[in-house]
């Protein structure tokens, strides 16, 4: 039997679509009820569906008043507020492509963006880095304004064409804008059971910022899709109060990522969360000493998921079919699957491969912009498959054995970062010498990202660099002066070798 799943596809979306549209469908029908609070331990703000369709409808208005046409592209500088999925729908339900970055972006990193993808218009929050780039600034404060305005037309049209870019660090070092069209939305259907085992019914608490596209996904549009309640912990709320926002507001299903699980479970021994049914986890892989401890200590299961920007999730555990032990879970009803070898061929079931996705997935992305030689190389030979980058088995019932990257990728807190552009960004410094970033597992639940260097630098004058020139989640926490890096027999770093030679903090050796 080869290493491959298809199931019946799910029907395609309507001829005429728009995401914003179909993510507010509910809306017109659901009036007062709270279709988002953002929380906090000494209360929470509400959003009815009526409200947050008027704001969004509003800010639609509002951008096409200010000039822009659709197509232009719109920058999205914003910190932890709910103006972030404001801006993201009202620019799609007018037909203009928003590209949502992070907050902890630097000057050079987003005018490096800026120049890629040449925004008509950036959506600033206070004290958020803005690029070098001559385009029209639209103050966050003026964004709230537009909630007033009347609302705007959606703009219909093909479910193939452009909705969105977002950005992932790809092997070749340099972010890459990943373009995504309006069927993207549509796609989803195949997570709100084959993972979530989501209802109307329920209220889902996402451990993650506004401005992450994990939140806006899973913590936001699918909730609202559905006409449920989605939760989401206000600026600055710490995962030691998370226990006391899932009680307090009734949370029925928690979404984080593995390392604010193990933070709770700090404080935490046992929680009383009588109303929570089941957790979700992406982002990086769940040690099964967290699962395990969790449960213990709520009674509710985690099913865990993998996916990447380039088609979201796409093999998950879910209530209705958990994942066997050692296994991260089915591929999503509607999905085809495979597991192939280096010429594009599956290989057997059991064996290790390339985990690939079918070109007719309707989560799958339309290409990275500007870029179609990097998009041709993603797919096999024969253009039938995307190829994830991910090393995976599948089982004989189909279940997915996880077993790491293809290539060397680091995780940090569920960002995933290019070592090159680690390097890229610390080789500037000044008697750098040359460099090499790599993912250290300090802990069984911990991994941190950590860079040897030859130069003559000092430690501190390379943090200080990092901190100018790489945003919080990809400078290095471990370094580690070597009078030469390991090379294999092609003179290439040999990343393993470093790796398995890195030194441990005291704190951490056992």
């Amino acid at each position: 039997m080869i290493a491959v799943y298809a199931s019946p596809p799910i029907a395609p979306p309507p001829a005429a679509f728009n995401l914003a549209a179909h993510v507010l469908a509910c809306a017109p029908g659901m009036g007062e009820r709270s279709a988002m609070q953002i929380l906090r331990p000494t209360g929470a703000e509400r959003w009815s569906y009526t409200r947050l369709e008027a704001t969004v409808r509003g800010a639609g208005t509002g951008l096409l008043a200010a000039g822009l046409a659709p197509g232009d592209r719109v920058l999205l500088r914003l910190g932890n507020t709910p103006e972030f999925p404001v801006a993201f729908l009202g620019a799609i339900a007018v037909g203009l492509v928003p590209v949502p970055t992070s907050s902890q972006l630097t000057v050079p990193e987003v005018t490096r963006i800026a120049q890629e993808i040449r925004p008509a218009a950036i959506i600033a929050g206070e004290g958020i880095a803005l690029p070098d780039w001559p385009a029209l600034i639209i103050p966050e404060a003026a964004l709230r304004g537009f909630e007033a305005l009347p609302p705007c037309d959606y703009a219909m049209g093909d479910p193939n064409r452009l909705a969105y870019l977002i950005y992932t660090s790809g092997s070749s070092g340099r972010a890459r804008a990943v373009m995504h069209a309006h069927r993207a939305i549509w796609a989803r259907q195949m997570m709100h059971q084959g993972w979530y085992g989501m209802t109307g019914a329920d209220r889902l608490l996402h451990a993650g910022a506004f401005n992450w596209t994990y939140t806006l996904g899973t913590g936001l549009m699918d909730p609202w899709t559905l006409g449920a309640t989605a939760l989401i912990p206000g600026a600055g709320v710490t995962p030691d109060k998370l226990p006391l926002l899932l009680r307090r507001f009734d949370a029925t299903i928690f979404a984080a990522v593995p390392g604010v699980y193990r933070q709770i479970l700090k404080q935490h021994a046992k929680l009383s969360l009588p109303r929570l049914r089941h957790c979700l986890t992406a982002g990086e892989a769940m040690p099964a000493s967290i699962r395990a401890r969790w449960n213990e200590a709520t009674g509710a299961k985690i099913f865990e998921a993998l996916g990447m920007s380039e088609c979201s999730t796409f093999i998950s555990a879910s209530p209705t079919r958990p994942a066997p032990e050692g296994a991260m879970g089915y591929p999503q009803d509607g999905r085809s699957i495979a597991v192939l070898d280096p010429t594009g061929v599956p290989v057997a079931r059991g064996a290790a491969g390339i985990l690939a996705v079918h070109r007719t997935d309707p989560g799958l992305f339309l290409g990275y912009w500007e870029q179609p030689g990097e998009t041709a190389a993603r797919f096999t030979p024969d253009g039938e498959w995307f190829l994830t980058g991910d090393s995976a088995a599948m089982a004989g019932d189909g279940a997915i054995s996880y077993l790491g990257r293809d290539d060397d990728m680091m995780n940090a807190g569920g960002f995933r970062v290019s070592p090159l552009e680690v390097e890229a960004a610390i080789a500037a410094c000044p008697d750098a010498g040359e460099v090499a970033a790599v993912e250290i597992r300090v802990k069984a639940e911990a991994s941190v990202i950590a860079l040897a260097w030859t130069g003559a630098a000092s430690e501190a004058s390379l943090t200080a660099h990092a901190a100018q020139n790489l945003a919080r989640y990809k400078q290095p926490r471990l370094w580690r002066h070597v009078a030469t890096l390991p090379r294999n027999a092609n003179g290439k770093i040999d990343r393993r070798a470093l790796r398995a030679g890195w030194p441990l903090p005291p704190e951490n050796e056992q």
